[in-house]
């Protein structure tokens, strides 16, 4: 065989592999998913799903132990400054995911609350509700302040400017029939007025957020509080009127010195998508975030992980499912609720 000849097959070999490489080969894909600050609860419930969901092209089959993902996807958490900002990604076409508050979603979407004269959200979808995010309030043991009406009088942090707690802080004062005027209000974040009542200066505040909340857990353990309980006919008239509310317990022992379980209400910790996402990829996200593979990951990788259950998936949700989630849902046989 000539020279010329051996390079000609040679050449031919290597043409001939390339490609049956290009037809065989999986198709890549990438996704990403927005949080919260690397210290909160968001970034690493993020990263727990960015990594169930992945299943880069050669990786091991999930039958043989390797990832159980969508296939082709490779999904990261990214940092972000929390909902609105992961709503406003979403919505200029920055993002293709990010987790929100059920409630700043379901502004967002109707252009209320938060939204409140900004231009209606209305390519927002849903994929999933992922864990409740509870609705603190929290008073100094010795403030007198048993119920919400004892609020009245009393001077009350009801979080920053712009913030959803103090959205949802206002909400539920107006269900008992409270308004700012009979409060001393202030407007801060919470581990400020946690300073500030340390110091004996602060006889309330909101926090909306998961539990074991930092800046609480940490209060307590250097002054007595308690955590005033959302219920009776004021908190159902809540539930009611705003689908994005449900009801919660924080167990006794959560928080130093609390010792019994607390009723409360929470939103949920949601993850929104962007409607123009092709349905089959959100069909196979989805179907990725409930397989069993992504239950151990949720189950071993964070306290709030084991919350993130396919049985409380549509819970609390007020914007629309994205299609390719809500044909999984349906193949599960959960029922699709209606949106506000």
């Amino acid at each position: 065989m000539t020279m010329m000849r051996i390079t000609k097959l040679a050449a031919a070999t290597v043409v001939a592999c390339a490609a049956a490489f290009t037809l065989g080969a999986q198709e890549m894909s990438f996704f990403r998913i927005a949080t919260g600050g690397t210290a909160g609860t968001y970034f690493p419930i993020g990263g727990l799903i960015a990594n169930a969901i992945s299943n880069p092209p050669g990786s091991r089959p999930c039958e043989e132990g390797g990832s159980c993902g969508a296939p082709g996807l490779v999904a990261t958490a990214l940092a972000s400054n929390g909902s609105v900002a992961n709503i406003n990604g979403i919505a200029g076409g920055s993002l293709e995911s990010g987790f929100s508050q059920s409630d700043v979603a379901y502004w967002a979407y109707t252009g209320t609350g938060v939204f409140e004269g900004q231009a209606k959200v209305e390519g927002l979808r849903t994929i999933a509700n992922l864990y409740p995010e509870s609705i603190h309030i929290v008073a100094r043991a010795d403030s007198g302040i048993d119920s919400v009406a004892d609020l009245k009088g009393k001077k009350v942090s009801l979080d920053e400017p712009g913030s959803g707690t103090l959205v949802d802080a206002r909400l539920i004062l107006a269900a008992y029939g409270i308004t700012e005027t009979d409060i001393e209000p202030e407007y801060l974040k919470p581990n400020q007025a946690a300073d500030l009542m340390r110091d004996g200066n602060m006889d309330a505040f909101f926090f909306v957020g998961g539990f074991p909340a930092g800046a609480i857990a940490e209060l307590a353990t250097s002054r007595s509080i308690k955590l005033v309980p959302i219920t009776g006919a004021e908190a159902d008239a809540v539930t009611g009127e705003y689908g994005f509310f449900s009801k919660n317990t924080v167990p006794g022992g959560t928080y130093e010195g609390v010792t019994d379980d607390v009723q409360t209400l929470a939103v949920g910790a949601q993850w929104v998508v962007g409607a123009s996402q092709p349905d089959d990829l959100v069909y196979e996200i989805t179907k990725a975030l409930w397989n069993e593979n992504s239950r151990r990951l949720l189950d071993s990788g964070h306290v709030k992980g084991k919350e993130i259950r396919l049985e409380t998936a549509l819970e609390g949700i007020g914007v629309p499912l994205h299609p390719g989630a809500e044909r999984y849902y349906r193949e599960a046989g959960l029922v699709i609720p209606g949106v506000q």
